[in-house]
């Protein structure tokens, strides 16, 4: 049960961070009128699919990601060319259906030769049909058919290079924006949980008990206040707490604890490491007390400075390379930490999950080729020279930039099982 407990666990926290980054892309770009083919969970293969409207919503199998595919960043529909002949369905004299291939299949249309078609501009179909040219009308919204698919076509104006530059960027500044705001909500959820630390403690707090530990074994429950070891006073100090058991390796020591508002007396043996010294298997949190309104608020915002300020100084030693491999982690090292995480109760998790939300959206802001971070510093050229420049040249910048984090991930992945296998 705790198994099942856990997965659950770290799979909902992935979709959650992953579904909050991806809703801010795709709920901006809804706004400046972008049409949005996909919102995807995962990559790889489609597990569930439901269409709202134009847009697409998936679950792939593959949970370490996801995306917001907006019309015209990428080849999408099948050019059609002068003298190709194709089908139409049409509505009020309007165009709703294109059919590009399997005409033969198709009832209920015109078919014709094509003489002239702009579906992005002036949105009109020129045929040739049976010597008879006409001329349709195509409705923004007509839908393309091949090979069994349905794509809607994309006018100028609804593509996402159409919209300013300001639209533009702030959809894709929302992605890393919304983790920022998650972390600091579930900043918000963890002290209104946990409290804030009292100002003159009695004892520490037993956050964490190890399985198969000495604690365990003495009946040791998390959440039991310690208040003396050996009859010195622990008031709030845990250096001082953790100091005695360090050097009471395999000698008795006596504990006096508060559980639901009743002292008691318990005996405990610490059990000594490679190095001698004394452990436990506990780990120990200050005496807090209910937060109020306002407390909430300052305590989750220090909570998430003290976090954005860890991962900065992180990619700070990353940048100037005073890192090892071993200390990054990819898709598998998370996943393993997730777990060990999960299994320390909801409180951790939660905390790990506002950790995982701000790392993204900082993660995310660097200016590497691929990431939110680097399409902002195009817009911001683009804002600057007044025009776009060249797609092709950009594409092929993000597109090195993506191979270069795809090998990079494959190398830490690698690294991950090998420490994995190693225990």
């Amino acid at each position: 049960m705790e198994t099942l407990q856990v997965v659950v666990m770290t799979v909902l926290m992935f979709f959650i961070i992953v579904t909050v980054h991806e809703w801010g892309h795709y709920y901006f770009a809804k706004r400046a009128g972008v049409l949005v083919r996909e919102f995807a969970i995962g990559f790889g293969p489609k597990l569930f699919s439901y269409k709202k409207d134009e847009t697409v919503f998936t679950l792939r199998l593959l949970p370490f990601g996801g995306y917001a595919r907006m019309a015209g960043e990428d080849p999408e529909l099948v050019e059609i060319q002068p003298g190709q002949t194709i089908a139409i369905r049409t509505a009020n004299e309007v165009v709703k259906t294109i059919f590009v291939d399997q005409l033969d299949n198709r009832k209920n249309v015109i078919r014709g030769e094509v003489q002239s078609i702009d579906i992005i501009d002036d949105l009109k179909i020129v045929l040739d049909v049976d010597g008879d040219i006409q001329t349709f009308n195509v409705d923004p919204k007509a839908m393309m058919s091949i090979k069994g698919q349905d794509i809607q076509i994309a006018p100028r104006n609804r593509q996402f290079n159409s919209a300013t530059v300001g639209q533009r960027a702030l959809s894709i500044f929302a992605g890393p924006a919304m983790n920022f705001i998650l972390a600091f909500i579930l900043c918000l959820i963890l002290v209104r949980m946990t409290g804030v630390p009292v100002e003159n403690p009695t004892g520490v707090i037993l956050g964490q008990v190890t399985s198969d530990s000495p604690a365990q074994s003495s009946g040791l429950l998390k959440g039991d206040l310690v208040e003396k070891v050996n009859g010195t006073e622990i008031a709030g100090d845990s250096v001082k707490m953790i100091s005695l058991i360090e050097s009471s390796a395999g000698k008795p020591m006596e504990w006096t604890i508060e559980r639901g508002g009743q002292e008691q007396t318990v005996t405990i043996t610490p059990k000594a490491n490679e190095k001698n010294v004394g452990k436990v298997g506990v780990a120990v949190e200050p005496q807090t007390r209910s937060a109020s309104f306002g407390e909430t608020f300052s305590y989750a915002g220090e909570r998430f400075i003290d976090m954005s300020t860890t991962i900065l100084t992180s990619l700070k030693m990353l940048i100037f390379g005073q890192f090892h491999l071993d200390d990054l982690a990819g898709p598998v090292g998370t996943i393993q930490v997730t777990t060990e995480v999960a299994r320390q109760g909801l409180d951790s998790m939660i905390l790990w999950t506002a950790l995982i939300s701000t790392n993204l959206g900082i993660f995310n802001l660097l200016p590497i080729p691929a990431l939110d971070g680097s399409r902002l510093i195009f817009l911001l050229v683009e804002w600057i020279r007044r025009k776009p420049l060249e797609p092709s040249k950009e594409g092929l910048v993000h597109l090195i930039g993506f191979g270069m984090l795809f090998l990079l991930m494959i190398a830490v992945t690698y690294n991950d099982i090998v420490r994995l296998i190693k225990g």
